[in-house]
């Protein structure tokens, strides 16, 4: 709760900005105190996240209109929105993104002191918070949750598939296909998307929120494993810290990362734990995850995951843990994207689809339950102890085989 409290009276802990940099140099330096050397690596974020989604979706408004008159334009206009948006919710390549404005971040890195061990393992958490919004009101994401409910995907995908839906009703309007039924086909996501450009606008221009369970809750947690893997260590394993900034603008921090350290992270022997969300409610770990498509996590990692729970059902179900499927994106997205071995520990109330008090200004370290990131604590603890042993088997397997 030191740290949470701590990163709270950091206000403002937007990506790009002062506040966030104090942050990360106050972690830094907390990181430098307990005997870790600490790296903080300059990267560039895009903090206007929901403007660029917003322009995505207004030039594919502009193509559903264009195409009554010029069907070829249109499709053209909506074809690169969708493209664009698509490669921009996975964090793959940036088209659109990269014409908005960067500002400065940084991530805060440990590396481990194994660097010759036969596994890595990557405690992954983010410092930075988000802006709220009319959309993130309880009220008004439940009724969101209510209207969607008969969709074959996750609300939080509705923003592409508006946009990709169109595609084929424009591609019939350029074959020359003209009835009622296209125009009628092709109004409900044109609103759709009509509606999201003013409820991301709002966002743009919302307050930044505490940020208290989303996300220093994960980052104290992180602080806490790293600890405990100090004063009794993985055998086999090589434990950094990894303190992103620009989570919340598309994990840009995350991305940079795995980016700029490929060439050193075996995709086969390193392993992302990230810990998001963890201040309330029953431990989760995600199985698979994204805001346009679902990306799977690494199998081997969730084989861990059930074992841990599995155990811990036997000795009385403490975590009470469980897979979870969701439509939004960690930073275990970006780093699944570069092919690394990931997952990301959370949780969630009884019932609940998102974090508690997810992106409003109740987020707050007196709202936090101690009890729900001491079991975070103890189940990511687990895990790695867990990843420690399979590197071990593994090593003996490679050593025999050898």
């Amino acid at each position: 709760m030191e740290v949470v409290r701590s990163l709270c009276a950091v206000e403002g802990r937007l990506a790009g900005t002062d506040a966030e940099r104090r942050a990360a140099n106050m972690l830094a330096k907390r990181l430098a105190d307990s005997g870790r050397k600490v790296m903080v690596e300059p990267t560039y974020v895009h903090p206007q996240a929901p403007l660029i989604i917003a322009a995505h979706l207004a030039i594919a408004f502009a193509g559903s209109l264009a195409a009554v008159a010029e069907p070829v334009l249109g499709f053209a206009l909506v074809l690169f929105a969708a493209t664009s948006l698509y490669l921009d919710l996975n964090a793959r390549i940036y088209l659109l993104r990269s014409l908005f404005f960067r500002r400065a971040s940084q991530n805060v890195v440990s590396p481990g002191d194994k660097p010759d061990a036969p596994g890595r393992v990557l405690l992954v958490a983010h410092y930075d918070a988000a802006r709220t919004g009319m959309i993130f009101k309880p009220k008004n994401a439940e009724r969101l949750q209510s209207l969607t409910s008969f969709l074959p995907f996750p609300h939080t995908r509705l923003l592409f598939w508006s946009v990709a839906i169109l595609l084929p009703l424009l591609g019939a309007r350029m074959a020359g296909v003209e009835s009622d039924g296209i125009a009628l086909l092709q109004l409900p996501p044109t609103l759709i998307l009509l509606v999201s450009m003013f409820l991301l606008v709002d966002v743009q221009l919302s307050d930044v929120v505490p940020g208290a369970n989303d996300n220093a809750s994960g980052v104290a947690v992180a602080l806490s494993v790293a600890e405990a893997l100090s004063a009794k260590p993985a055998t086999n394993l090589d434990a950094w810290v990894v303190l992103t900034g620009g989570e919340e603008c598309g994990s840009e921090g995350m991305r940079s990362f795995a980016r700029t350290h490929r060439k050193s992270l075996d995709p086969r022997t390193t392993y992302v734990v990230a810990i998001d969300s963890v201040g309330a409610g029953d431990i989760r770990y995600v199985a698979s995850e994204g805001l346009a498509v679902s990306f799977e996590m690494d199998r081997r990692l969730l084989e861990l995951c059930d074992a841990v729970a599995e155990a811990d059902r036997e000795g009385g179900n403490r975590y009470h843990a469980a897979p979870l499927r969701h439509g939004y994106a960690t930073d275990a997205l970006a780093a699944r994207v570069q092919r690394l071995r990931a997952t990301t520990i959370t949780s969630l109330e009884p019932g609940a689809i998102v974090p508690a008090r997810h992106h409003t200004a109740a987020d707050l370290p007196d709202a936090l339950d101690e009890q729900t990131m001491e079991r975070a604590h103890d189940f990511a603890l687990d895990l790695i102890r867990a990843i420690d042993r399979d590197a071990a088997r593994t090593r003996a397997g490679t050593n025999s085989l050898g």
